[in-house]
């Protein structure tokens, strides 16, 4: 029978209790939302939302083609300089997704006869994007640098290190200055996808790599996705202006794909601004990714000390984990759940992002709940 291997597999997530589910949520949820990207809380601000109806009155619905063709507007161009410039980098070329974003960078920039030396903690897009590339990829131990040297060094052509700035599942942030070194001992690029820093880390929220003095450095090239800080929906690539030229020749996530529609091209260009106006978002949402930590191994729970904006919370079991989820939904707050195969160590957690608007009041209700619903 045609796909009758997927009866078989969806069995085998059955018994391993790893079964997902989409659960549509209403406009105007009861829930306390410690589950999603919006670190902060620009999602719903008004001038982004308007940013985004004003984009969708002037150039329409949809981008129309891919970027190349009709898909680039001037709104497109007035996002990618305003980003680059914010961020400390030549140029930015933005994307329709920040999985793109990461396929484009890595393909593009790791031709046959390259190496790529890839985190083992990274993101599933950096990872699809190795496995895409022409050259040879070689992962290795978490956040080290020397592992990375090592790697260089058995390598003589073309070569470049993936790694995500903040990771995804615990929040630690990569060594960046350590990586950049290791690279550089061995003319290396660096390639960093700073989804999780963005708007988090840095000076008003302009990055990890801006914090770790590499923005604007001619061989580093950043990843950013507009979806999680700045409230919208898209992905950019960071650098110098030759190796945005490049990808625009050359990135097949860039030429075949349609761009970026208009609305989330000036959702992003509202909070970039928004953001520049208000740089105290950053460390607000910093402080309370602290104060979330603090309060919940104070309750005797094991969460990982957050180096941005996630939290993680270690859970007994996949089943557990998922029954912990639930049981928070039902008294009202709305958490991740990661579980394997989409935690590498196969240690399930829930997963709490702290946001910038939380109330202190939020907080501790937030805390009490996976107290009292632990397993």
């Amino acid at each position: 029978m045609a796909f009758g291997w997927i009866d078989e597999q969806a069995a085998a997530r059955r018994r391993a209790g790893l079964v997902r589910t989409l659960r549509p949520r209403p406009a105007d949820s009861p829930l306390l939302d410690l589950a999603s990207n919006d670190y902060l809380g620009l999602a719903r601000h008004p001038e982004v939302v308007e940013g985004a109806a004003a984009a969708a009155r002037t150039w329409g619905g949809g981008a129309t083609g891919s970027r190349l063709v009709t898909g680039t507007t001037e709104l497109h161009g007035e996002l990618e300089r305003e980003l680059a410039d914010f961020c400390g980098f030549e140029s930015a070329l933005v994307f329709s997704s920040g999985y793109a974003a990461n396929l484009a960078a890595v393909t593009a920039l790791a031709p046959h006869g390259s190496l790529i030396v890839s985190d083992a903690g990274n993101h599933a897009s950096l990872i699809d994007g190795c496995r895409l590339a022409r050259g040879t990829t070689q992962v290795v131990a978490h956040a080290d640098p020397d592992a990375v040297r090592k790697a260089l060094g058995t390598h003589d052509g073309p070569a470049v290190a993936v790694s995500d700035t903040v990771f995804s599942v615990d929040g630690d942030a990569a060594p960046l200055a350590g990586l950049a070194g290791a690279c550089r001992e061995h003319g290396a690029g660096l390639v960093v996808d700073d989804a999780h820093g963005l708007g988090v880390l840095g000076a008003g929220g302009r990055g990890a790599p801006y914090a770790a003095g590499l923005a604007g450095a001619d061989d580093v090239v950043v990843t950013v996705t507009l979806s999680k800080s700045l409230g919208s929906q898209g992905g950019a690539v960071l650098g110098p202006a030759r190796v945005v030229e490049h990808l625009v020749n050359a990135a097949r996530t860039f030429i075949f794909d349609t761009g970026l529609a208009p609305a989330s091209a000036g959702a992003a260009l509202a909070a970039l601004r928004l953001l520049g106006r208000e740089p105290e978002r950053a460390a607000r949402a910093r402080e309370v990714a602290t104060g979330l930590h603090a309060r919940l191994t104070a309750a005797g729970l094991e969460a990982v000390r957050p180096d941005a904006a996630v939290v993680s919370v270690r859970a007994p079991s996949p089943e557990e984990a998922v029954q912990w989820a639930a049981d928070c939904r039902a008294a009202g707050l709305f958490v991740g759940c990661f579980r394997p195969p989409s935690v590498p160590d196969g240690i399930s957690r829930l997963r709490l992002t702290a946001r910038a608007d939380l109330s202190e009041e939020q907080i501790e209700r937030a805390v009490r709940v996976i107290g009292e619903t632990r397993p």
